[in-house]
C-alpha cells in the first residue's frame, strides 16, 4: 500500500523570494525534523482576475473568460499594464526558478484566489493517497488583500485543515517591535511616528537565511481549471498577459531617439540583491540624499521600489547591506568612498525612505478603505463626496495621460511613464499636483493610471501619496500645498534636458532663458518659432489645459502669480533663487513616502 502524502499549500502573493521568508524559513526548519508534519510541499502563485486581465490564458478553442475585465472602477483603465505585469511574471519566474533549485518548485494558476483554492482542496479531498495538512500564505493590508485571507481561512476551516497567516517581514521595522498596541494608535504625523522608532540604523531584526532544501512537490498536482491553459515558460506567459492589453485609453508612443528607460531592470529577487550590490559600489548609497530628486539617469534614485513592492527584496536586507559597508565589512564596496566609515547621508536617507515606506502601509492598516475613498483619509464614511472634485471629458483626460497638457514637465513625465513604466519621484509629485490641484479633477484617476502603468506600484504607498498631494491625506497644509511644475521644472531641470529627451518635438528650441520658458509651456514660444518647429497649431501647443503664469529674471529671481496669490511656500527644493506659484509646494514629506525608488 502506498504512503499518503501530506501535503502543504503555500499561497504566495507579494513574498516572492526564498531569502528572508519566513514561511519558507520554518518549512525548511521543519523539513530537517523526522517527525516533519507535512512530506510535500505545494506553493502556489496566482494570477488574480480583478487586478490581472487573465482572458489572455484562455485555452485554444475558448473564446470567454468567466470573470470581469481587470478594470479600474474609476477611469476604467486595465489594473496592471504591459510594464507592471512583465516585471511581476518574470519575478514568479524568478522564484519558480530557486525554488526548483531547493527541490520544491512553483504552480501558477490564474482566476479568483476563492475559485483556485476550492479547486485545489477539492481535488485533493477526492484522492485517498493524499492528506491536506494546512494552508499557509502570508499577510497585506489592502481590502481585496484582506478579502483573500479571509476566502482562504474560510476553505481551511471548511475543509478541516491548519490555517496560518504570516506577517511578511519584508518591511523595515518588523511587526512584533513596532510602537503603537493598535492601529488607531499611529501618528497622523510621520515624524512623531519615526521619532519612537529611531535611532534607525538600531531597528530592523535581522534577516533570515536562505533555506537550503525544501520539501519536494506532491506527485499529484490538481491542473489550472477550464477554460485557461498555464504557459510552460516566460516569454508564452509574457504573452498571455500582454494579448488582452491590445486597447486603451491612449496609445504607446514610440521610445524617442536618444533616450533610454531610467528602469531597464528585470523582475525577481536575484536582479534587486545585483541592483542593491551595484548602488554601493557605485557610491549611489553613499550620494543618495544629494541626487534623489534628479530625473534623469540610473542612479539618482535607488530604483529598488519594484523589488520591494513585489517582496522580491526586503527593506532589511537592504539595511543589513548598507551596515556591512558602513563597518568595513565584506567585499562589497570596498573600493567604493565611505566604506567602513559609517552612516552617511546618503545611507541615512535611504533608511528613512524604508521607513516612509513601513509607514504608509501602517496607514493602510488604521484607515482601511478609506484608501480608496474620494475623500480620503480625511473622509470618515463613504459617498459622502467634496464637491470640488470634477470628472474631465473624455479628451482632456485623454491628453493629461498621453501627455498633451502643454506643461513640458508634466508631459515629459507622462510620456516617459507611457513608454517605460517609470518616472521619478519628483515627477510625480507635480503630476499628481497637477490633475487634483491645477486642474481640479477627481485624483483618483491619476492614482488609478500610476496604478495601471508604473512598474513599481505599490497600492498603500501610490494611494497614500495621491492622498497627500491632493490634499485628502496625512499632508497638515491639505489644499495649501500646490506644486508649481514651471517653477518646479527651473529648479530640477535648469536646462530642460529631462522635458527635451522625452518631448523630442521641443528639442530644437533655443538655449535663452526665454526659450527656456517656451520648453517647459510650449504656447509661449513666439508663432514664427512654432512654425519653424513643426509646432503650430498643435492642441497641445496652442491650447494648454492651463496656463501657468510664470516670470523669469536671472538677476532677481523669478515671480509669478499661481492660484493662490502669495504665499510661504519654497518651491519645492528651497534653493533660493525666487519666489514662483504663490501656494508653491514646500518639500514635505511625501516625497520621501514611498514614490522614491
Amino acid at each position: 500500500m502506498s504512503q499518503v502524502s501530506r501535503v502543504l499549500v503555500y499561497l504566495v502573493r507579494r513574498d516572492l523570494r526564498i531569502a528572508d521568508n519566513p514561511v519558507l524559513h520554518e518549512i525548511s526548519r521543519l523539513n530537517t525534523q523526522s517527525t516533519r508534519p507535512f512530506t510535500h510541499l505545494l506553493p502556489v502563485y496566482i494570477f488574480p482576475a480583478n487586478q490581472i486581465e487573465v482572458s489572455g490564458f484562455l485555452a485554444r478553442g475558448e473564446k470567454k473568460s468567466p470573470y470581469p475585465e481587470a478594470r479600474s472602477a474609476v477611469g476604467g483603465f486595465w489594473r496592471c499594464g504591459k510594464h507592471r505585469s512583465k516585471f511581476i511574471a518574470e519575478s514568479v519566474w524568478d522564484l519558480k526558478q530557486d525554488l526548483e533549485g531547493l527541490g520544491s518548485g512553483l504552480e501558477i494558476r490564474v482566476g479568483s484566489v476563492k475559485d483556485v483554492l476550492s479547486s485545489i482542496l477539492a481535488k485533493y479531498r477526492q484522492r485517498t493517497d493524499v492528506e491536506l495538512h494546512g494552508l499557509w500564505m502570508t499577510s497585506e493590508e489592502s481590502w481585496e488583500e484582506l478579502q483573500e485571507e479571509e476566502i482562504a481561512q474560510e476553505l481551511a476551516q471548511q475543509n478541516h485543515i491548519d490555517f496560518k497567516l504570516w506577517n511578511d517581514e519584508k518591511y523595515f521595522i518588523d511587526d512584533r517591535d513596532l510602537p503603537h498596541q493598535q492601529p488607531s494608535d499611529l501618528s497622523d504625523v510621520f515624524t512623531t511616528f519615526r521619532k519612537t522608532v529611531e535611532p534607525l540604523r538600531n531597528a530592523p531584526r535581522k534577516e533570515l537565511p536562505r533555506p537550503k532544501s525544501l520539501p519536494a512537490l506532491p506527485e499529484f498536482i490538481p491542473p489550472q481549471d477550464s477554460p485557461f491553459a498555464i504557459p510552460t515558460t516566460l516569454k508564452a506567459t509574457l504573452e498571455a498577459l500582454h494579448k488582452p492589453l491590445t486597447k486603451d485609453v491612449v496609445d504607446i508612443p514610440s521610445m524617442p531617439e536618444g533616450v533610454e528607460s531610467a528602469h531597464p531592470f528585470t523582475g525577481g529577487s536575484k536582479a534587486a540583491l545585483e541592483r542593491v550590490r551595484h548602488l554601493i559600489e557605485a557610491g549611489a548609497m553613499t550620494a543618495y540624499k544629494d541626487t534623489r530628486n534628479g530625473l534623469l539617469g540610473l542612479n539618482f534614485s535607488t530604483k529598488l521600489s519594484a523589488w520591494l513592492s513585489l517582496g522580491c527584496l526586503t527593506a532589511r536586507q537592504v539595511h543589513w547591506q548598507l551596515m556591512d559597508f558602513e563597518d568595513g565589512k565584506g567585499e562589497v564596496g570596498k573600493s567604493t568612498a565611505g566604506y567602513g566609515k559609517g552612516e552617511s547621508n546618503g545611507t541615512t536617507a535611504v533608511r528613512f525612505e524604508l521607513l516612509w515606506r513601513d509607514y504608509m502601509r501602517l496607514c493602510t492598516r488604521k484607515f482601511h478603505g478609506r484608501l480608496f475613498y474620494l475623500g480620503g483619509y480625511r473622509q470618515q464614511s463613504e459617498g459622502v463626496e467634496p464637491p470640488r472634485w470634477k470628472k474631465p471629458d473624455a479628451e482632456i483626460l485623454r491628453r493629461f495621460l498621453a501627455g498633451e497638457t502643454g506643461i513640458g514637465l508634466i508631459d515629459a513625465s507622462q510620456r516617459e511613464l507611457l513608454m517605460t513604466g517609470w518616472t521619478s519621484n519628483r515627477a510625480r509629485q507635480n503630476v499628481a499636483s497637477f490633475l487634483a490641484k491645477h486642474l481640479g479633477l477627481d485624483w483618483r484617476l491619476g492614482a488609478e493610471w500610476y496604478e495601471s502603468q508604473l512598474i513599481d506600484y505599490d497600492v498603500s504607498s501610490n494611494w497614500g501619496n495621491w492622498q497627500y498631494v491632493a490634499g485628502v491625506g496625512n499632508d497638515p497644509r491639505g489644499a495649501a500645498r500646490v506644486f508649481n511644475p514651471v517653477k518646479q521644472a527651473l529648479d530640477y531641470d535648469p536646462k530642460g534636458e529631462y522635458i527635451r529627451a522625452w518631448v523630442p518635438e521641443l528639442r530644437g528650441v533655443g538655449e535663452t532663458d526665454e526659450d527656456l520658458l517656451g520648453v517647459f509651456q510650449a504656447w509661449r514660444l513666439p508663432q514664427a518659432e512654432k512654425k519653424r518647429l513643426g509646432l503650430a497649431g498643435l492642441n497641445w501647443v496652442d491650447k494648454p489645459l492651463k496656463r501657468i503664469d510664470f516670470s523669469l529674471n536671472r538677476r532677481g529671481g523669478r515671480g509669478g502669480r499661481g492660484e493662490g496669490g502669495r504665499g510661504r511656500g519654497r518651491g519645492g527644493g528651497g534653493r533660493g533663487r525666487g519666489r514662483g506659484d504663490g501656494r508653491e509646494a514646500r518639500s514635505g514629506p511625501m516625497e520621501k513616502a514611498g514614490w522614491k525608488g
